[in-house]
């Protein structure tokens, strides 16, 4: 489905506001449980919520759902829901009496956007994102566009519309890579030669604050570090597909997500470094691809806010 849930066990939930003030919502990335992850944040205006928890340095190795949501740091209230999801349903470092869930959040800056700033994510929509998440299946199709965290995105300075976009790609050996992008950009679309330069990138100024999210995930194995690195990659995938990209303006954060089910050549040295550089760099490409479907699948919104109209390529 070229989809991030093409790699087995990955699934995606979508809840969103519109109308009555709202241009908001929440995407949910529920992994198979054993899940490997780590995060590479490079914006200079980040709104993240329990990343540390993924350096390689930590106790826990493991992520029991990714949270991307709509309403600034307003917004990272959702990962709440999320988690209080998973501890239902047993999903967590074990504890006695419980589980913890592992849940690292990112939000992207879409305040006011439907014309009431107060209009944003909390826990209720991250716990219907989740169950939704799960309640999708195995290999779901992925809704893009004005979807989720993507509802009240932007890009190019606040001129076009953004979403929710997504991509995979199959590598020799059965590994597949898979992205999932929510495009909220100061930096304008990259298409290649052919495709239009938006009118004013120079003469409109940013329009309030910007982000760019993204989860990887594979179903190859790889540990903590590996994941990091591969989280690492995936941002230069998105500087190929924005233009400029990682401002002091955005907080552009980049997750990536293992589930092992498939092994690596590490036969030898030179064998184990020739793969995890070809699922790396296959990373960065599904970036690339999933911020421009996003761009692509984003359909034009009018509120008491503004106009903001899909991004049209050369020739449409």
């Amino acid at each position: 489905m070229n989809s991030i849930t093409d790699v087995a066990g990955i699934r995606v939930g979508h809840v969103q506001r519109v109308g009555e003030g709202w241009l908001s919502g929440v995407t949910v990335v529920l992994p198979p449980v054993g899940t490997v992850g780590s995060v590479d944040v490079r914006g200079g205006g980040p709104g993240t919520h329990e990343t540390d928890a993924l350096d390689p340095t930590t106790l826990v190795s493991t992520v029991d759902a990714v949270v991307l949501t709509g309403g600034s740091a307003f917004g990272l209230a959702s990962a709440g829901g999320a988690q209080l999801w998973c501890e239902e349903q047993g999903r967590g470092f074990a504890v006695p009496g419980t589980v913890v869930p592992i849940v690292p959040a990112a939000a992207i800056f879409d305040l006011g956007r439907g014309g009431d700033v107060k209009a944003r994510p909390g826990a209720d929509m991250g716990y219907q994102a989740a169950a939704a998440a799960f309640a999708s299946g195995d290999h779901a199709a992925v809704e893009r566009g004005n979807v989720g965290a993507g509802t009240g995105a932007v890009v190019a300075r606040g001129q076009f519309k953004g979403g929710i976009g997504t991509s995979s790609i199959t590598l020799e050996g059965g590994v597949i890579v898979g992205a999932i992008a929510v495009v909220n950009a100061m930096g304008a679309p990259v298409f290649g030669a052919a495709g239009p330069q938006p009118s004013a990138r120079s003469l409109v100024p940013p329009q309030g604050l910007n982000t760019t999210l993204v989860v990887i995930a594979t179903n190859a194995v790889l540990d903590v570090a590996e994941c990091k690195r591969t989280a690492s990659a995936g941002h230069a995938g998105l500087a190929r597909a924005l233009d400029p990209s990682h401002t002091l303006a955005d907080g552009d954060t980049v997750f990536a997500l293992a589930t092992g089910a498939v092994g690596l050549d590490r036969s030898t040295e030179q064998a184990r470094q020739v793969s995890l550089i070809t699922l790396q760099s296959a990373a960065a490409e599904a970036v690339r691809l999933a911020i421009l479907d996003g761009v692509l699948a984003a359909e034009s919104v009018s509120t008491a806010a503004g106009d903001f109209p899909r991004y049209r390529q050369a020739g449409e």
